[in-house]
């Protein structure tokens, strides 16, 4: 059975896989900088920094906002509530494999001891 996410998880992915946008994530997380700062934090030419910008607030990650000549980013409304459901469901299905497979393992094992015992 193919189950339906919302688009929203592949932009969210698609922004989060990249570390220089992970890690303007984090930046932002201390308070709002202006493009040219993160450009000079990261390295990276404006016209780098602005693409990464880019796609994080299409994900709704960040928010810009223009003062004369200067972009400044902060964090967007977007939060990860989504994101994290799909993980936790994941995860539980994953934990719920294992205990089975733990099961099966711990059951060869008795009947191994039962054999030789």
């Amino acid at each position: 059975m193919v189950q339906q996410y919302p688009p929203t998880l592949d932009s969210s992915f698609a922004a989060l896989a990249d570390p220089t946008r992970r890690g303007v994530l984090e930046r932002l997380g201390s308070g709002d900088h202006s493009i040219s700062d993160l450009a000079a934090t990261f390295g990276m030419t404006l016209t780098g920094m602005k693409k990464h910008v880019s796609v994080l607030e299409r994900a709704g990650f960040v928010a810009t906002r223009k003062v004369g000549r200067v972009r400044t980013c902060g964090l967007g409304a977007r939060r990860l509530e989504q994101e994290a459901a799909w993980i936790d469901q994941l995860r539980q299905t994953w934990d719920a494999r294992f205990a089975a497979l733990d099961s099966v393992i711990a059951d060869l094992q008795k009947e191994k001891t039962n054999e030789h015992g």
